[in-house]
């Protein structure tokens, strides 16, 4: 994983926060974690991350409206869904809002670094295809 990747967990259990810090402790990215939407969002605000692990339950804003709104004001952050309630609906729901990747709860310390680096890869890509686009466009490069 690149070494400026940086990474917000947003999980309001302190266990799977922990967890998904343990795993991506020595991939070189930059992590932080938020125990809410509310804290999240601020975070967001302040210094935008450029991949969310995203719980989908939490006690103060819905994970699909965090989504949402993660993907209309930083819609360069790719997203990641982690729950421990999958289900067909909110897997469709949160890859229509945007979402990168959708997984169910509980992931193993190989499943949360490829899913971070695959997103932060899609990242990459898609900044690159969009520069390329722009510059063919006889945009600013």
């Amino acid at each position: 994983m690149k070494d400026n990747a940086k990474i917000l967990i947003v999980d309001d259990e302190e266990v799977v926060r922990h967890s998904h810090l343990r795993s991506l402790a020595n991939t070189g990215c930059t992590t932080r974690v938020a125990e809410d939407g509310k804290t999240a969002l601020d975070v967001m605000e302040r210094d935008p991350f450029d991949v969310v692990l995203l719980d989908l339950r939490m006690p103060d804003i819905d994970g699909m409206d965090i989504l949402k709104t993660i993907k209309n004001r930083w819609p360069d952050c790719e997203v990641v869904v982690i729950t421990g309630y999958p289900s067909i609906e909110s897997a469709k729901q949160a890859v229509k809002l945007g979402a990168f990747d959708y997984l169910a709860k509980p992931l193993g310390p190989d499943e949360v670094i490829k899913a971070a680096n695959d997103a932060m890869v899609q990242k990459q890509w898609t900044l690159r295809s969009n520069h390329t686009h722009l510059k063919g466009l006889g945009g600013k490069s």
